[in-house]
């Protein structure tokens, strides 16, 4: 099937966004007695594919986070649909260490989600926990630190771990390297496109980054003022751009 959207495959399909406005009240009084309702996102229309990468690319305050917040049910004010096909989906956020919860061990974080699920006994729990905090390239040694001795890096592949606990088809990362310095921003991508061929699980990955976007998503949507005013392939949004806004974007940065 070919719509707006592109090519897709409806069996396929785990993440459906049609026709979604989001609203925020904003205070208009220093005394915040006075409020307005703000629109914030505006017709946004998109699907997630199981096992994709899907780039959210555009500026500081476009509506990025709103909308992966409004997917995450913590936006309540909007219209519109969101219909999520898959179940669990987590979030990796931009801030590692604001992510975890500093007073307690590696171990015990990311151990607690399938304390609160309590469908697994302890051996088995210690045995996900070990399992996963492998596949993000670190070892069983860092389970009995506590957040504030690992580097910012090592927290990011914590959080991602965390994320994936549940075994998630969908994880929203938000900005997820644009904290890191570049050396380990390159780990972290690369990171995210292993744990993607080898556990299937689809990201949507959100960032201010076009380069960064262009080397890990294979579908493009690219925002402004609350709107996707460009999507389809990274081909297709990179190298023939349509939207006026989306070549100026990019012609702020090299591409190579």
């Amino acid at each position: 099937m070919e719509n707006n959207r592109g090519i897709i495959n409806e069996d396929n399909i785990i993440l459906r966004v049609s026709h979604l406005n989001s609203y925020y009240k904003e205070k208009t009084d220093r005394f915040g007695s006075v409020s307005v309702r703000k629109q914030i996102l505006k017709d946004v229309s998109f699907d997630i594919e199981k096992g994709k990468i899907v780039g959210l690319v555009g500026e500081s305050g476009c509506g990025k986070s709103t909308l992966a917040k409004t997917i995450l049910g913590i936006v309540k004010d909007y219209d519109g649909t969101v219909e999520k096909k898959c179940e669990g989906i987590q979030m990796v956020f931009q801030d590692p260490y604001g992510s975890l919860n500093p007073a307690k061990t590696i171990g015990w974080i990311l151990e607690e989600p399938l304390r609160i699920r309590g469908e697994l006994k302890d051996p088995e729990r210690n045995r996900r926990v070990s399992e996963m905090i492998r596949k993000v390239g670190l070892d069983d040694s860092y389970l009995v630190r506590k957040p504030g001795e690992l580097s910012g890096g090592q927290r990011q592949r914590i959080c991602i771990a965390l994320a994936l606990m549940m075994e998630p088809k969908l994880i929203i990362a938000d900005e997820p390297v644009s904290a890191l310095d570049v050396t380990v921003q390159d780990q972290i991508l690369k990171l995210l496109l292993k744990l993607n061929k080898e556990l299937g699980v689809a990201i949507l990955f959100i960032s201010h980054d076009l380069k960064v976007v262009y080397s890990v998503c294979s579908r493009v949507m690219v925002m402004k003022d609350g709107e996707i005013i460009e999507q389809g392939t990274d081909e297709e949004v990179y190298k023939d751009p349509k939207h006026p806004y989306t070549k100026q974007l990019l012609s702020s940065v090299l591409m190579d």
